[in-house]
């Protein structure tokens, strides 16, 4: 058989068991004119958006191969904004799950999301301590501030002016000026880190969360004249709230704070809340009003403020300033408006379990929904009103459980059939549907180490770390019977090849075999007469017990029957008869114990992997070491033959899934997909599917294809992944004109994208160049032959069209050009033109020339034609040959800017008038229809009236 028809690959498949990732939040959607029903959550790489009523998938946002970290709706809740582990925000549309933009900037894990309140600009933070802002209608960034000595915690812009608040581990908190691109205030008044702020209610308050039990407030005034003298007349001196609970150096960081305002923007500590959780602040949200704040901790309270407006804040004064001088009318005290009268708690909510991260959204009824995400892979939601008193509890209306274990996935086994998919954890046994992914069954178990189908289908044995073997009837999902199996853990189970029963091998040093029996079910015999069966149930009778000299961690049967492998803490592997039980061999060579092991078909080959990263592969007629292969980065917890072949799967701690060649020791493939460590994996009994299970808390399906898979390609594909992977780590770039350390600075970073584009960008000058030389050329010779009078049939022969111009359908080299810039994405474009040597800068200048010339995508060569020229300035204006093309560049820049200008603002009056136009035809139509409904509703009483009159005449 030819290489290239070896082997066939695998791909990976669907993804379950996620409700939603702990690295990830939560938020409500709105989808179908409804929102606060569907909810969008961070899946590993992929994004879910789940039906809370019904628990159903709605739509699933595909990533690429890294974690999602941050989610974030836009104002028109349009889009959704998604944040990854690699520093890449992508957004997304919501109706159509398409990827709208990607945003590459940040070097690490996006930790915050903020869009301004139109949705035209979106604000990133990461753990690379930097602050990128992006525009979401040009798809390009805009700038990145540096300032933070630590990762940023949260960002979001304010309302009423064009700054922008930042917070960081490094306990500061930043106000950003974004004309100016520069910090103009810093906040230093806390004592740890800020882990998470928001502002409220029209940019007045802040609120900062750090690592005690307090929510410090701050006031938030811009200094204006006009303004100040009115908020004086309208509202009394305000002063600090809760001040004597406050020491002596916060009262100091606070005059330090006042003596640094500026004539921006003034923040003032008014007083601090406290909150339930006595450990820090997790995270912190608001509704759109910004007048609702949300937070919770590391526990599972989560905590609910209002904070009021101006007129409530009034009213609530002067009912406790006429109730402080009822009771005191003797005092002189200055009565002041404190943190009591602007800050409300509402309810303190008690989830299931311990709290990740929150959502809140309130109807236009006042009706609050608190969505509320788990650790446990699973959300709820808690609704109230809003107006009702703070006695009154919040109302648990829906949670999504039933897709996901509450813990990791710690044993896999596929039915006979490849139809079921079954899997343990430590709570939980679920039954999969293979091909839907649905979950058929949820049962209670005890902490599992090792499952498997028994014979017939009907049946799933869980060994566990209680010692326990727990017996499972499917079809009516409950537990049949726990046997006290072993003293310890029981850490393997395996079916033996006749089928008839099992051996179990647990740390108590015992290998015990076991019967399958049918044994009389009193739960079933109570049915008889119903028709539901003849009131049995499967059962295990021991057997044989194997004693051992150290503990059992792994146990296997060879298919003949004729041998049983066990695996012991003492690193070795012993191989017995199984009717005897007599010894037979003895495998050592593992510098750590062995975790897994597997026989291949025709019980010539056993492999075993373990905590030493090695797999060794033996042969079991003599007990030799075939080869030794350092397989994996980290310890082999899994290992498993594919049927009728000696292709065998491994999976480890490094969380990759490799394919290997049992017969010539070869690495066939390498899967990735899961987001940390792989636990367990199983394959199916014709070899067509793998399922691996994580600390991701996924289930992976891995299908096989009919495509045929070449060793040499394969291994190319892999340096060149590990080249580009090379390529984004790279060090820092120096930027011409741009010096280092400075707050602003470009917002992208250089990628793998990037640098193709700039290669499709030289490769096109380059083209252009030879194109437009042999065109002229072309030209030259035929005025040549024009003017010399030779017959045509000697006329010169036009060039042939480049291949690549061909390819882009053009025949123009202008054109091609244009077309090869425009391909660029709207957000690669700058890292991209960054690449290009400086020869090749001087010759794309010299053909946007032409391009402006021609008045061809104006915007587009514009927006090339600044950045070149604001980041090679000091070159290209000391090259002597350039400054004829900037000169006339100039004057025609101007030229044709002003007709896109004057072009834009001719269509924005003609929509601007058509609106009006539209406006004018409602109003006449809402009064048309106001009109005949009260016509109809005339004349309805007086049908009435006489239908009355009848009626009397007639008695």
């Amino acid at each position: 058989m030819g290489l290239t028809k070896q082997y066939l690959r695998y791909v990976p498949g669907p993804i379950f068991n996620v409700i939603a990732s702990l690295k990830s939040n939560a938020v409500f959607v709105e989808l179908r004119a409804q929102v606060g029903r569907y909810v969008a959550a961070g899946a590993c790489e992929n994004v879910i958006i789940w039906d809370s009523k019904t628990g159903e998938k709605i739509n699933t946002l595909m990533g690429e191969k890294h974690c999602v970290t941050v989610l974030k709706t836009s104002p028109n809740n349009r889009q959704i904004a998604v944040g990854y582990e690699d520093g890449v925000v992508r957004l997304f549309d919501l109706h159509s799950g398409e990827c709208l933009v990607t945003f590459s900037g940040h070097k690490s894990a996006v930790t915050c999301l903020s869009f301004d309140t139109d949705g035209m600009r979106l604000v990133s933070g990461a753990k690379d301590t930097n602050i990128i802002v992006w525009d979401t209608v040009s798809e390009a960034g805009l700038f990145r501030l540096s300032g933070h000595k630590g990762p940023i915690t949260k960002c979001c812009f304010l309302e009423s002016q064009n700054i922008l608040v930042s917070s960081s581990i490094d306990t500061l908190v930043k106000f950003w000026d974004l004309d100016t691109h520069h910090c103009f205030k810093t906040l230093v008044g806390h004592r740890s880190e800020v882990w998470d702020m928001v502002v409220m209610k029209d940019d007045r308050y802040l609120v900062t969360g750090c690592s005690d039990s307090e929510l410090r407030v701050w006031k938030i005034r811009f200094p204006n004249a006009e303004e100040e003298e009115e908020k004086q007349k309208a509202t009394p001196k305000k002063a600090r709230s809760d001040s004597d609970e406050e020491d002596k150096e916060d009262d100091d960081d606070e005059k330090d704070n006042e003596d640094d305002d500026n004539g921006i923007l003034q923040c003032t500590k008014i007083g601090t809340i406290l909150r339930q959780g006595r450990d820090r602040v997790l995270s912190m949200t608001t509704d759109a009003s910004r007048s609702i704040l949300a937070c919770h901790g590391m526990d599972s309270i989560v905590e609910l403020f209002r904070f009021h407006s101006e007129e409530e804040i009034q009213k609530i004064f002067s009912k406790r300033q006429r109730k402080f001088k009822k009771q005191h009318p003797d005092s002189k005290e200055e009565f002041t408006v404190a943190l009591q009268d602007e800050v409300l708690r509402i309810k303190s909510i008690q989830a299931s379990g311990k709290v990740k991260a929150i959502d809140i959204y309130v109807s236009s009824k006042e009706e609050l929904k608190l969505l509320v995400l788990l650790r446990g892979n699973s959300f709820e939601i808690h609704v109230a009103d809003t107006k009702v008193s703070n006695k009154n509890e919040m109302t648990k209306v829906g949670a999504l459980s039933i897709p996901g274990h509450r813990t990791d996935v710690r044993a896999l086994c596929f039915s006979s059939d490849k139809i079921a998919l079954a899997s343990a954890s430590g709570e939980s046994l679920k039954i999969w549907n293979r091909g839907s992914q649905n979950c058929i069954r949820t049962m209670a178990c005890d902490y599992a180490l090792s499952i498997l189908f028994a014979t017939g289908d009907r049946n799933v044995v869980v060994a566990t770390k209680t010692g326990k073997l727990q017996i499972f009837d499917i079809a009516a999902g409950r537990l049949l019977e726990e046997i006290p199996a072993h003293e310890k853990e029981v850490w393997s189970v395996a079916m033996s090849p006749d089928l008839r029963g099992i051996a179990s091998g647990g740390a108590d040093k015992k290998v015990k075999f076991w019967q399958f029996e049918l044994v009389p079910d009193l739960a079933e015999e109570q049915m008889e007469d119903d028709g539901r069966g003849h009131g049995k149930r499967l059962s295990l009778a021991h057997t044989r017990t194997l004693q051992l000299e150290e503990d059992v961690l792994c146990v296997k049967f060879s298919p003949d029957h004729r041998l049983i492998a066990v695996s012991l803490l003492d690193s070795t592997v012993k191989i017995f008869f199984v009717d005897t039980l007599k010894f037979f061999l003895s495998l050592y060579g593992h510098k750590f114990p062995v975790l897994c092991m597997d026989i291949s078909y025709d019980s010539s080959t056993i492999i075993t992997g373990g905590a030493d990263r090695n797999i060794k592969i033996w042969g079991l007629d003599f007990g030799d070491c075939h080869r030794s292969i350092f397989a994996h980065e980290d310890s082999i917890l899994g290992l498993q033959f594919v049927s009728k072949t000696h292709l065998f799967f491994s999976c480890g701690k490094d969380g990759k899934l490799k394919q290997w060649d049992a017969d010539n020791f070869e690495n066939i493939t390498t899967l990735s997909g899961h987001q940390g460590q792989v636990w367990t994996l199983a394959v199916s009994e014709d070899g067509k599917y793998v399922s691996t299970a994580g600390h991701d808390r996924s289930i992976r399906l891995w299908e096989r294809t009919q495509e045929p898979l070449v060793l040499e390609d394969e291994r190319e594909t892999q340096r060149e992944a590990e080249a580009d992977q090379a390529l984004a780590l790279g060090e820092d770039r120096v930027i011409p004109g741009i010096k280092a350390g400075e707050e602003a600075s470009l917002p992208g970073r250089k990628t793998v994208e990037t640098e193709r584009a700039a290669e499709r960008i030289m490769e096109a000058v380059e083209v252009h160049k030879e194109v437009s030389q042999q065109l002229a050329e072309y030209r030259d010779k035929l005025d040549q032959h024009k003017q010399s009078g030779k017959d045509v049939s000697h006329a010169p022969v036009a060039p042939q069209i480049h291949p690549l111009m061909v390819a882009y359908d053009t025949t123009d080299p202008d054109r091609y050009l244009l077309k090869v810039l425009r391909q660029v994405k709207s957000s690669e474009v700058e890292e991209a033109l960054l690449v290009l040597p400086f020869h090749y800068v001087c010759s794309l200048l010299t053909l946007l020339d032409q391009l402006l010339e021609k008045g061809w995508e104006t915007e587009l060569v514009m927006r090339i034609l600044l950045f070149i020229v604001r980041v090679h300035h000091g070159p290209l204006s000391n090259t002597p040959s350039l400054l004829s093309i900037l000169n006339r560049l100039q004057s025609v820049a101007r030229k044709r800017v002003d007709e896109v200008r004057d072009r834009i603002g001719f269509n924005l009056a003609g929509l601007q008038y058509l609106q009006r136009e539209l406006e004018e035809r409602e109003a006449v139509q809402l009064f048309a229809d106001a009109s005949d409904r009260v016509k109809q509703k005339r004349k309805q009483r007086r049908n009435k009236d006489k239908a009355k009159q009848r009626a009397i005449l007639t008695l």
